[in-house]
Parts: C-alpha cells; sequence; structure tokens
C-alpha cells in the first residue's frame, strides 16, 4: 500500500462511500471529538454529498498515536491526506467548534497550496480565526476541564461519570484545548471561497456579532444561520443542520 493510501486511511472515514456524490463533504471535529461525531450527517446526506469524517490522532482507532500539537499539524495532516485525490470531485468543508479554525486552515491551505477552492467552508460553534481570546483549559486539571465540558453540555453526563471513560477521552481534550488555545491567527491571503456561519443563539463561546466577524476572512459571501440552543445545538437538531448543508450546496436538488 502506497503511503498515499496510508495516510488516507489514518486520517479519512468514509462511512457511506457513494461512486455516485456530487460533492464531498470534509468533517472535522470539535475538541476531543472523533470523526464517529459526524456519522448521522454521512449517512442523511449520501449518497449525493459523500462526508468524508477526519479522525485526529489521538482518540478511537489511533488513540495509541500522539495527539498533535496545533492547528496548524492538524491543517497539514488532513491536507496531506486529501492531497492525493483532489480534484475528483467538488469539496466542501464543515467544522465545528475547533473544527471550524482547522477547516479555516485547511481552506487556506487548498487554495494557496492547491489551486483548489471549497465550494464552501461551513464554519460551526466558533469565533474567527483572528478574533483572540485569552483562555487556559488546557492547563486546568482533570476537574476542571470536565466542569467546562459541563458548562458546554458537550458529552452526556453519563459519560462524564465513567471513570474508564474520562481516561480514555481526557488526554486527547487537553491536547486539543491546547492547540486551539494556542492558536494564533497569521496574516496572509483572505479566502476566496464563500463562508456559512452556524451558531447557537444560547453558546457561552460564541456571540452573534462572533459570527457575523467571520464576513473579514473571506472575499466571498458570508451568511450567518442562527440555531436555538447552546456550544452543541446541532446535536440537538441535526436534521435542520443537515438540511441547511443540503440546501446550502445543493438549491437545485
Amino acid at each position: 500500500m502506497s503511503q498515499d493510501l496510508i495516510s488516507q486511511a489514518q486520517w479519512i472515514r468514509r462511512f457511506h462511500p457513494s461512486a455516485d456524490s456530487r460533492l464531498r463533504l470534509i468533517c472535522l471535529p470539535h475538541a476531543g471529538g472523533s470523526a464517529s461525531f459526524y456519522f448521522p450527517a454521512s449517512e442523511a446526506l449520501s449518497p449525493t454529498i459523500e462526508v468524508l469524517a477526519v479522525q485526529y490522532p489521538g482518540r478511537q482507532d489511533r488513540r495509541f498515536e500522539p495527539c498533535l500539537a496545533s492547528i496548524a499539524d492538524l491543517a497539514d495532516g488532513v491536507f496531506a491526506a486529501l492531497e492525493p485525490s483532489l480534484g475528483e470531485h467538488p469539496i466542501a468543508i464543515f467544522g465545528h467548534s475547533m473544527g471550524a479554525i482547522v477547516g479555516y486552515e485547511l481552506a487556506r491551505r487548498l487554495e494557496t497550496g492547491a489551486g483548489i477552492a471549497p465550494v464552501r467552508l461551513f464554519a460551526s460553534g466558533r469565533r474567527p480565526p483572528a478574533n483572540w481570546r485569552q483562555e487556559h483549559v488546557h492547563r486546568l486539571t482533570n476537574e476542571g476541564i470536565v466542569a467546562e465540558l459541563q458548562r458546554l453540555n458537550g458529552t452526556h453526563s453519563r459519560l462524564l461519570a465513567d471513570q474508564d471513560m474520562l481516561r480514555s477521552i481526557l488526554p486527547a481534550l487537553r491536547a486539543d484545548y491546547r492547540a486551539i488555545e494556542t492558536y494564533r491567527h497569521l496574516a496572509g491571503p483572505v479566502l476566496g471561497c464563500p463562508i456559512t456561519v452556524l451558531v447557537g443563539d444560547a453558546d457561552p463561546t460564541t456571540g452573534i456579532e462572533d459570527a457575523y466577524a467571520w464576513q473579514a476572512h473571506t472575499t466571498g459571501a458570508c451568511d450567518v444561520r442562527v440555531f436555538t440552543g447552546g456550544h452543541f445545538f446541532m446535536s440537538d437538531q441535526p436534521t435542520k443542520v443537515v438540511d441547511l448543508i443540503s440546501n446550502v450546496l445543493l438549491p437545485e436538488r
């Protein structure tokens, strides 16, 4: 097996492969998240839109690999995995929370490094790259990180009470928080692809003004869609999110 295929197999999960898809949607998880977070969306969008869900190192079937230390490393890894198949299908990108910033950096690499503009970037539940705030969740105790998860309501309390589960997910969580909290936006070419921003109206981490500020990062169109709910609004209303993705990417369908 070639190194390119090995890289793709490590990084990309195709839960519902489709030879008839009209485009591919690269889906990037939140901090501590995994590719399986996007299994329902993959099922719902198939076969017209094929979801390529990204699996970061350090979790699930990659749990024995070291976590990566930066957003740049994550974006570089995804770009390298996608590079051999670029040009086969139009590409869109969806990222939630930390995944929105990884998606933004991936879009930059696609546009400047491969000359391929994504048809759209969906940035969900995250303020724009240049809107830096000082945060130190990655330096908290394990109990502190769990408290942050409870504040965001991102993980069911049953899982947070499971000590074995916590031991398995905390290293990836801490590494991901370190990556996103130490990220600094570097000046460079502004994206040309359009951006759709998704935000919960009660998200404690991303306000409506933050969502509109994404416009500064593209010369294309930027629209904001507000959902009822907190940081993980998409887990509570997956059908509405999937319908939005489908209607934006394939309005004539």
